[in-house]
């Protein structure tokens, strides 16, 4: 059984489909079924069923994927650790992090890339919850989130970077542009345009207005940010996020919302078990500093 082999069904068992999985590889598609077939072989017990142009992963081939995702990552993760013996000039980051949180990342990459030209680095937005799976399955290095939801389990280890505000968020010159606080009542009778449920802002916001009883006025919902922000610059909607969310965005006011509770906890997250990068440590002593 070799490493390459793993990664192939790997990369299979992702797509479910071997033309796209040696795309995605570098290989031919006679190559990756080639290896595939050798490693069932093998093992002894078919890991796909091949139905025409479809594959499916057997019931086998479901739970061997657990142990084959392990033993790659502990690969990569030795890997790693003798590429840090040699320093910073070259290898890899992968970093992960949340819509809402994403301009807070911007000047620490510049620094970080200044300073280790060398190092190639991959950025992921996703929810909370995509995250907190992608640091179970070593596909990410850390997490740039707030600490909410399936960031919360045993498995992680977290470093506090920041509290934010909860704010109503609303274009220039309105009538909130005075006020210095607004309560969730008020906003509820508001037009708002917020994340779709699967973020973690939403599940906090759901769950703030039902502990306050009210019924917000939700006109529309959708997966991304900067279009939502782009529809609230219009003056027809509202919006609620973090205030760090709105740093440094032209046309937009954000007012604190008023009460216990409404603030937020952005922390870097790392898997526990994993192996922490001199790149990821890096990274994270220049992403802790003031925010809002």
């Amino acid at each position: 059984m070799e490493l390459r082999q793993l990664r192939y069904f790997l990369k299979a068992g992702e797509l479910l489909h071997f033309t796209r999985a040696a795309e995605a590889v570098n290989i031919s598609q006679s190559t990756l079924s080639q290896q595939i077939r050798q490693l069932e072989d093998e093992l002894g017990t078919p890991l796909f069923d091949r139905i025409g142009k479809r594959v499916l992963l057997t019931e086998a081939g479901t739970r061997f994927l657990v142990y084959a995702r392990q033993t790659v990552a502990s690969a990569d993760s030795g890997l790693e650790i003798l590429r840090d013996l040699a320093g910073l000039e070259t290898g890899d980051l992968r970093i992960g992090v949340t819509y809402t949180l994403r301009t807070l990342l911007t000047p620490a990459l510049v620094a970080f890339s200044t300073a280790f030209p060398g190092v190639y680095i991959h950025i992921l937005f996703a929810t909370s919850e995509e995250l907190a799976e992608k640091l179970l399955a070593a596909e990410i290095d850390l997490a740039l989130s707030f600490r909410e939801g399936g960031i919360r389990d045993d498995s992680f280890d977290s470093e506090p970077l920041f509290e934010s505000r909860m704010a109503l968020i609303a274009a220039e010159s309105t009538e909130w542009t005075d006020r210095q606080q607004v309560t969730l009542p008020e906003i509820g009778r508001l037009p708002l345009v917020l994340p779709v449920r699967g973020y973690s802002t939403r599940q906090f916001l759901d769950q703030a207005f039902a502990e306050a009883d009210v019924r917000p006025n939700i006109r529309m919902e959708l997966n991304d940010i900067p279009t939502l922000l782009d529809l609230v610059r219009t003056g027809h909607w509202h919006t609620i996020l973090s205030m760090a969310t709105v740093t440094g965005q032209s046309g937009l006011t954000a007012i604190p919302i008023e009460g216990a509770g409404m603030n937020r906890q952005a922390s870097l997250v790392w898997l526990r078990s994993a192996y922490r990068k001199k790149a990821a440590l890096r990274l994270s002593e220049l992403l802790t500093g003031p925010h809002v």
